[in-house]
């Protein structure tokens, strides 16, 4: 499975022994081109890899098997035998007998063919179908991920996952828990894109070992490493320049050197800024904030026999502000205002067994400190959190490695300090959690896997908490794989940091219950059916998952001048289905069509004392998306298109002089849907550069008065929030490069 790597290689922090490490290419124009993503797994075990996006792998041999088959979308699948003294394999794939028409050099959706979760990988192609500027925007081309503006003045951004937002995804960047917390508000924007080399993302409940946080699912953010080969001796270079038509500058530096056999260091390095005053609608609102953003990463790495070690630091600092462009009518002028300081360091050691293949011990140990003061209007905000995080992992194997162990703990410290208004809020709080985990996983043959975990954790506030997962593959036959898990997840939410973009508002913050652990079980499987159609390779992926709540914070605007926070009384659940085709109708090109359904309900009505299932607000029931791509021979030119249709949605109800005084009887205010359309074309040359030229909400949409009683800020009225269900601006266009050095 592919949290494996999390042993393999130090990009996923530790490894199991001796290894066999190799590079999977495919010959273009008498080239080698890495291939990214092509899946290695040793016959008759569950032990494998996936390449990074330099075509490398690392995978352990296990003692009971020397075939290694190495599979790709649109390549023949390939069996070698590997010596016990082989150490590098270099692997050419070769085109399929049935689709010698097609070149395919990375699909746009891969799902990973070893892992019993519902795993689907974004590769560095996937990536390069948009600009990707940050994390927030790389999933413009996916169907699962949705992300859309918070409000419409701090320029955060939330995604939605099986219905629900972000904050119920466990968010890792190299199995490293970092977009949590208060870094949950503009922590999508903290990762850039060109720093990424790929993207897991896995749906339903993840694993026990990776925490307990993963509600309805997981995504795990891999960077670019340090990981280039020491015979080289060259140091490693990416340069990525990008401007668009609102002003917005960025440029990104990544840069990697082997020092020796056994030390490499890498950097990554970020600066971006939008310093233009735009008010698309007249409303005298900036429809984004101006912002400055400096962001850097330090690694190193060590390597040899028996250990494997990285340690680096993460540094981080951005400016915001939005608000109002002149004061009107004799009043002050409202800003918004943010300032991030964020710290991060990082570990990661491997002990490493040579004669043991099977066996790994990895341990990760991380500490952040984030620092963020706003102002809204005449509203200060002050928020520092500071975090230790560590995950010790054993790994080993009961008789053979068709039957495999993962055995741990992990402690976790959170310290929250807010204030808003300069009273110290009712959440602040220190959270201790200590726990332990086990996770066994049986290959009954190449057909099955199933995969049980448990996990123990104590809460120093909220006491023993239980997760139990299940997560199982069935490989009907060659091409059909059924997939089903079921789990339960829990987390601490954190009130303001989930909800920032409310606080631009003249609503009042209101706590009506003491804080709670969320709680849920989520069950759900998927169906992958592998076919040819017309004689041309295509895919076709369909999942259900259901996401049940034993108790969840509920966030209640439906009281036109107040935000309600108080525990779930009642039921919540969030049913989502999907199905996706992928195509390749001819030579070169690339097709995929998606639909989603989402039924999402929670009971609310505390502030009158009832308990009404309702509609959540914010969730679009349907969407659709459509995307298509095609290169010219050698990537030479590259043409991508997306096309999304978001259906309409409920949002709060807010009609002049209306008075809410049951929620049995509440009016129902649903938006109208839309549609929105990406495209990007791309210029590839031998030197090593390639420029791109792109638009963004190319139809144009927006809303054109997405803020509340904008005259008056200061008002009762004031709200740039709760009625923001679409795009707060209009058509953007850019241009940017990308060069890489060849060697």
């Amino acid at each position: 499975m592919r949290f494996l790597l999390f042993f393999m290689c130090l990009s996923a922090s530790a490894a199991f022994g001796q290894v066999v490490r190799g590079r999977v290419t495919e010959q273009l124009n008498n080239k080698l081109t890495p291939l990214n993503g092509a899946t290695l797994q040793w016959a008759g075990t569950s032990t494998g890899a996936v390449t990074d996006s330099t075509g490398n792998f690392t995978v352990p041999k296990p003692e009971n098997s020397n075939k290694l088959i190495i599979s790709y979308i649109g390549y023949r699948t390939d069996t070698i035998s590997v010596g016990s003294t082989e150490q590098f394999l270099n692997i050419t794939m070769r085109q399929e007998a049935t689709l010698q028409e097609v070149t395919v050099s990375g699909g746009s959706t891969t799902i990973d063919q070893i892992n019993p979760i519902h795993t689907e990988v974004l590769t560095t192609r996937t990536l390069a179908k948009a600009a990707c500027c940050n994390l927030s925007e790389t999933f413009e081309t996916n169907a699962s991920v949705s992300v859309s503006y918070a409000d419409a003045v701090t320029g955060a951004k939330q995604i939605q996952f099986l219905g629900l937002g972000g904050q119920y995804v466990q968010t890792n960047v190299e199995n490293i828990p970092t977009i949590r917390g208060l870094g949950t508000t503009f922590g999508l924007n903290f990762v850039p894109g060109t720093w990424i080399t790929s993207i897991d993302v896995g749906k339903g409940a993840g694993s026990v070992v990776n925490g307990y946080e993963g509600m309805t699912g997981a995504l795990n953010v891999e960077l670019q490493k340090p990981d280039f080969r020491a015979e080289t001796q060259k140091s490693q270079w990416l340069l990525n320049g990008y401007v668009n038509s609102f002003g917005r500058v960025e440029g990104n530096v990544n840069f990697s050197r082997a020092l020796n056999e056994k030390w490499s260091v890498g950097a990554l390095g970020h600066v971006s800024a939008l310093r233009t005053k735009i008010d698309q609608n007249g409303d005298n609102f900036m429809d984004l904030p101006m912002y400055r953003q400096y962001n850097g990463i330090n690694r190193w790495k060590y390597t040899s026999e028996r250990w494997m070690a990285q340690f680096g630091v993460k540094a981080l600092y951005e400016d915001r502000t939005g608000g109002q462009l002149t004061a009107q009518n004799g009043n002050p002028l409202y800003q918004f205002t943010n300032e991030t300081k964020r710290i991060e360091a990082f570990s990661k050691l491997a002990r490493l067994f040579p004669d043991k293949p099977y066996k790994g011990l990895g341990l990760i140990i991380s500490a952040l400190n984030h620092d963020q003061k706003a102002v809204f209007g005449f509203k200060p905000y002050a928020g520092v959190q500071r975090s230790v995080y560590a995950n010790l992992i054993y790994q080993t194997i009961i008789d053979n490695t068709n039957h495999t162990l993962k055995a741990g703990a992990s402690y976790l410290l959170d310290n929250y300090n807010e204030q808003f208004g300069n009273t110290p809020l009712p959440t602040n709080r220190t959270e201790s959690v200590a726990g332990a985990f086990a996770e066994y996983a049986y290959t009954a043959s190449e057909r099955l896997a199933i995969v049980l975990g448990n996990r123990v954790d104590y809460h120093n506030l909220f006491g023993w908490q239980w997760t139990p997962r299940m997560h199982a593959k069935y490989h009907i036959h060659e091409m059909l794989t059924l997939r089903f898990s079921v789990g339960r997840g829990w987390r601490v939410p954190n009130l303001l940091a989930e909800n920032f973009g409310y606080l631009v508002s003249s609503r009042s913050v209101i706590f009506r219950d003491k804080l709670q652990p969320e709680v849920s079980w989520n069950i759900g499987g998927s169906l992958t059916y592998e076919f040819l159609l017309l004689g041309k390779k295509a895919s076709f992926i369909t999942d259900y998952y259901r996401t049940d709540f034993r108790n969840q914070l509920i966030v209640d605007l439906e009281h036109p001048q107040q935000i309600n926070f108080y525990n779930l009384s009642g039921r919540s659940y969030a049913n989502s289905f999907q199905a996706e085709l992928n195509y390749v109708p001819i030579k070169r090109m690339e097709v995929k069509a998606a639909y989603r359904l989402f039924d999402v309900r929670q009971s609310m009505g505390a502030p009158l004392g009832e308990s009404v299932l309702l509609e959540k607000m914010m969730i679009s029931r349907d969407r659709m998306l459509v995307n298509a791509g095609y290169a010219l021979p050698y990537d030479k030119w590259k043409f991508d298109a997306t096309l999304q249709w978001n259906g309409p949605k409920r949002i709060p109800y807010m009609a002049p002089g209306y008075v809410h005084d049951s929620y049995r009887t509440m009016p129902l205010s649903v938006t109208p849907g839309f549609y929105n359309l990406n495209a990007q074309v791309s210029r590839g040359f031998k030197s090593g550069w390639e420029v791109y030229l792109g638009g963004e909400n190319l139809t144009g949409f927006r809303q054109t008065n997405p803020i509340m009683s904008a005259a008056n800020p200061f008002g009762p009225n004031f709200d740039a929030a709760s009625h923001v269900w679409g795009p707060v601006t209009g058509s953007v266009v850019y241009l940017g490069f990308r060069f890489k050095p060849q060697t």
